[in-house]
């Protein structure tokens, strides 16, 4: 009875060990796997810093600067149909593309129903945010209100494309989205082409936010209309909508409208409300409509301010000549503390050399002019550098880049967007000893000796020790050999 019990229980046993085993067994390949195919890529301290500094760049504007959250997600945009397509007229099927508030499509205008809805507003990256509509719309600028038949619900946009950035967005004027109803203000002015509204609140004014959040989003959003579309602009400023006028010109054939102060009730076709944003200073040719470039951008520029001189050479404006330098000065941080010698310096290498200030007064035309001459341009990184846009084909952009481990930053603001502007880039690295901060701290501080460890502390200090407190003396020795090297890149005569 015993033997026969003990033969009943030792299968059991064995049995046990075997799955267990098996658990074991599951339990390391499982790991296995995990570890191979599952695991987190290890992400470094200083990108993810990067990342986060990225989302921040300003470019010396008056606001405090703060952190931002978020970075530039570009995301697919659809292509605009031509004016011819576009413009329409007020029994138009209402429609648009974006977000939550939808617009019906349907064959009896704005307002019918059962008809297949596409979004009427849409974020087309963390920047900028794009509303749509067509049929009976009411622009009434004064009550910052925007009445569109055929949405269901109210939405509110901001028309400025940095809407990853707070301090930015505070200052730019909020529209509403709402239907129209029977108490809907009528029309008092009624358009027969499409509307486009834009903010130049934000940063502009600063030359770097000016082109990279208002006039390359703004070519981007509406060259397609072949200039059969009114301008209707919030927080207009009279002197920045001067200088830039040759520019919209080319965009538009109507007067812009002052919407915020206008008391009007205008009536349109069709509205877009804020322009779409690719990527600083740049456009993806595959996502803009007509696969249009920067490279187109700065042709419309070019035909705007009459810039004859399309490529550069070593044989300079006349062709037989000297190349020719211009060196874009600055008057309080990150200036040239001798920056007449650099002139004279450049001048013994056979540039011909011109120096000059570009600032809020400056007459856009001539100093387009200027730049347009110019074979080689030099500037300490900063919003001066933004001229490099009139610079012909083949011209030589040196960004000299102050001491702080600032490459991230000179990286995304103007070498990246050199490229697709056909200017030949280069840099010149600050060295510590052609620094002004190494006679403004001690040797062994932080400042001089870790400057991630500064950045680590949020853009604030970051711009405080290498941007506001920073000046230039270059090195002759270095500053000769960069030269000859621009002179090499030049094309030929």
């Amino acid at each position: 009875m015993k033997a026969s019990m003990r033969s009943r229980q030792e299968p059991r046993r064995v049995s046990n060990g075997v799955i267990i085993a098996a658990m074991l067994l599951s339990l390391c390949v499982l790991s296995i796997v995990k570890a191979r195919y599952c695991s987190t890529p290890f992400v470094k301290p200083d990108d993810q810093l990067q990342e986060q500094m990225n989302s921040s760049i300003r470019m010396e504007t008056d606001e405090p600067a703060t952190k931002a959250a978020g970075g530039v997600e570009q995301e697919e945009e659809e292509e605009e149909e031509e004016s011819s397509a576009a413009v329409g007229g007020a029994g138009e099927p209402a429609v648009s593309t974006t977000t939550t508030t939808t617009v019906p499509v349907s064959g009896n205008g704005g307002g019918g129903g059962g008809g297949k809805k596409k979004p009427t507003c849409r974020m087309t990256s963390k920047r900028s945010e794009r509303c749509e509509a067509r049929g009976d719309i009411r622009v009434e600028g004064n009550a910052s209100t925007i009445y569109i038949a055929g949405i269901d619900k109210e939405r509110k946009t901001k028309p400025y494309a940095r809407y990853h950035d707070p301090v930015a967005m505070a200052v730019v004027r909020e529209f509403t989205l709402k239907p129209v109803t029977d108490s809907s203000p009528e029309c008092t002015k009624n358009h027969t082409v499409p509307a486009f509204m834009f903010s130049n609140g934000g940063f502009s004014g600063n030359l770097y936010h000016d082109y990279t959040d208002v006039l390359v989003p703004l070519f981007l959003s509406t060259h397609q209309f072949k200039r059969e579309v009114r301008f209707l602009l919030s927080g207009l400023k009279p002197w920045w909508v001067n200088k830039f006028t040759p520019f919209f010109k080319q965009l538009t054939k109507y007067e812009i409208i002052d919407i915020d102060n206008d008391m009007d009730v205008h009536c349109f076709p069709r509205i877009v409300v804020g322009a779409t944003f690719h990527k600083d200073m740049g456009i993806d040719p595959a996502k803009s409509p007509g696969h249009v470039s920067v490279v187109d951008f700065k042709r419309a520029l070019r035909k705007a301010f009459g810039l004859e001189r399309v490529a550069a050479s070593r044989g300079g404006v006349t062709g037989n000549g000297k190349p020719r330098l211009l060196i874009i000065s600055r008057k309080n941080s990150r200036r040239f503390l001798n920056e007449r010698e650099m002139a004279q310096t450049a001048a013994a290498m056979g540039f011909d050399v011109r120096i000059a200030e570009p600032d809020q007064h400056t007459d856009m035309s001539t100093f387009a002019q200027l730049v347009n001459s110019a074979d080689v341009m030099i500037g300490v990184h900063g919003a001066g550098l933004t001229n490099m846009v009139f610079l012909p084909r083949g011209a030589i952009l040196i960004q000299v880049v102050p001491f702080g481990g600032l490459e991230w930053l000179t990286t995304v603001t103007f070498k990246n967007p050199a490229k697709d502007m056909e200017v030949t880039y280069m840099d010149y690295n600050v060295k510590l000893e052609e620094s002004s901060l190494i006679d403004q701290y001690p040797r062994n501080h932080q400042v001089l000796t870790d400057p991630y460890a500064v950045h680590k502390q949020g853009w604030d200090a970051l711009k405080t020790a290498y941007l506001d407190k920073q000046n230039i003396k270059m090195d002759m020795d270095r500053f000769k050999t960069t030269l000859q090297e621009a002179l090499d890149k030049l094309p030929p005569v």
